[in-house]
């Protein structure tokens, strides 16, 4: 199919300008900032299939829920991989130090704050599946919001264009406020912790952040919606974190200058690099406190312990410790970052539905979960040979357990790493089937820096977000359509493009219309 004209270039600016007006922009080395990178007019699902996955998400964040707070049922599944991996490995210590072991558990008592995001691509094929879980500075929903907002302006103001654009333009839009109910559901966590406390006043949210971040508009978009509802606001680092927290009476967590503290939201704690500063910075008394023996453990971190990054390392992710070791609402909690891990997500994937009903869910339920989990499969001697013999490259991804982008394996090249890979690391690997989304029926535009290109192979990842508390859902039926669902986030690329994030990859920011 042919493109439609493309607008003016008024048209592109005006569209340009109101993303940056509204917060939907990306800040630049130098102080500045430019627009995140967006589509003109959205794409267009079936409302069964947009349905099927609002009914089923909620239920993948329950699982999810249930399984972090399973903590001999964590330490167990995820040995293997902790020991293939050492960033995991150093988080299976933090775990074992916060909820001890089979044989001598202990319970943290944070309160764990699920913030998940589960990404999906509808496949030509099969149909929807899980592309991967997101339970750590799972971020962009106040975009997802902003994008549906973006589109609704553009029909208003340019009505014939929006409707030339569009993939369907019989279909209607999908409702999106994920900002306004992801803020909701912390400020109510936020409101019932400072009330247990049975104390008066503004709650106190610090969201965890990394040093120079440039994903600053998504988080500040998050920041006023809660500073609307009453919340009061604040963004550290883990270096900062580790000087200035303490222990308040009834393990109260404080803040240095600002008293209680009732949330703490991670935006950062995904990577190794985000624990990295001179050993210097840190306050030596809060990382001993209540320090394992790390050769009790069944493996310590395989981190370089004399180099100086090691150390830093060692010293901030106790920072996380201290934090859980407090009656405070937690996103994430060190078991939600291993739950929502590819290992887990894999160990899920291939277990029957009748096994999965151990955490809460009915059968029924558990098949509607299994009915959008990919085919996984773990790497190990017999199936390099499997793949190297039998396998169709172009039908598998390989992935490890690194979050963003960057961490996926295709084609070709999925059989030279395997070959590379030693058996002492094929834990920390995984084969996922590759999905191959619909292509967008019509040519779409995209808007980069104020340029504007036509993409004639648009594919999307759908991102649902879903917000538990306590294992209790945070959002009513009666608001989103589904208990604990909050809203969505679309990033659509090219389909020939590997990466399709917003900051990193060629990714655009979409969203949703829906057709019977």
């Amino acid at each position: 199919m042919s493109a439609p004209i493309p607008p003016s270039a008024s048209v592109i600016a005006e569209a340009s300008e109101w993303a940056m007006m509204h917060g939907v922009a990306i800040k630049n080395p130098d102080g500045t900032a430019r627009h995140c990178p967006f589509s003109l007019a959205p794409i267009t699902l079936q409302r069964a299939a947009f349905d099927h996955l609002l009914a089923v998400t909620p239920l993948i964040s329950q699982l999810i829920s249930a399984v972090s707070e399973d903590a001999a049922f964590v330490q167990s599944a995820l040995h293997d991989m902790a020991q293939a991996d050492p960033f995991f490995g150093r988080l299976m210590t933090l775990h074992k130090q916060l909820h001890g072991t089979a044989d001598a558990p202990l319970s943290p008592p944070r309160q764990p704050l699920l913030l998940m995001r589960t990404d999906y691509m509808d496949d030509r094929q099969q149909g929807a599946k899980v592309i991967e879980f997101n339970g750590i500075a799972a971020g962009m929903g106040p975009f997802g919001q902003r994008a549906t907002q973006l589109h609704a302006y553009v029909q208003q103001q340019w009505p014939s264009l929006y409707q030339e654009w569009v993939e369907n333009p019989a279909a209607v839009p999908a409702p999106n406020a994920c900002l306004f109910h992801l803020a909701g559901a912390i400020a109510q966590a936020a409101e019932q912790i400072k009330a247990s406390f049975d104390e008066s006043g503004a709650p106190l949210f610090v969201m965890v952040v990394q040093p120079d971040e440039d994903n600053v508009y998504d988080q500040h978009l998050l920041e006023v919606a809660l500073q609307d509802l009453g919340v009061r606001t604040v963004r550290r680092t883990f270096a900062q974190l580790a000087t200035d927290l303490s222990t308040g009476d009834g393990q109260r967590l404080l803040l240095a200058g600002l008293g209680p503290v009732d949330v703490v939201y991670l935006r950062a704690g995904y990577q190794p690099e985000d624990y990295l500063v001179p050993e210097t910075s840190v306050c030596q008394d809060k990382v001993d406190r209540d320090r394992v023996d790390e050769d009790s453990v069944d493996r310590d971190s395989s981190l370089d312990r004399d180099s100086e990054s090691a150390m830093s390392m060692n010293a901030l992710s106790q920072t996380r410790v201290f934090i859980e070791q407090h009656r405070v609402a937690v996103n994430a909690t060190v078991s939600q970052q291993l739950a929502t891990s590819k290992a887990m997500q894999m160990l899920l994937t291939r277990m029957p539905a009748s096994d999965l009903t151990h955490w809460g869910l009915d059968l029924f339920q558990a098949e509607q979960v299994k009915s959008v989990l990919a085919a996984m499969h773990p790497i190990s001697t017999d199936t390099v040979e499997w793949f190297m013999t039998q396998a169709d490259p172009a039908a598998w991804v390989l992935k490890n357990q690194g979050e963003g982008g960057g961490h996926c394996v295709f084609g070709d090249d999925i059989a030279k790493t395997l070959a590379a890979l030693q058996p002492d690391e094929y834990a920390a690997w995984a084969l996922m089937q590759r999905l191959y989304p619909h292509e967008r029926d019509r040519p779409a535009l995209g808007v980069r820096n104020g340029q504007m290109t036509v993409v004639a192979d648009l594919v999307s990842e759908i991102g649902l977000f879903t917000a538990h508390f306590n294992g209790q859902p945070m959002t009513a039926q009666s608001m989103t359509g589904q208990q604990g669902y909050v809203g969505y986030l679309v990033r659509s690329k090219p389909a020939k493009e590997h990466e399709g994030g917003i900051h990193s990859g060629k990714g655009i920011l979409d969203s949703i219309t829906l057709v019977d």
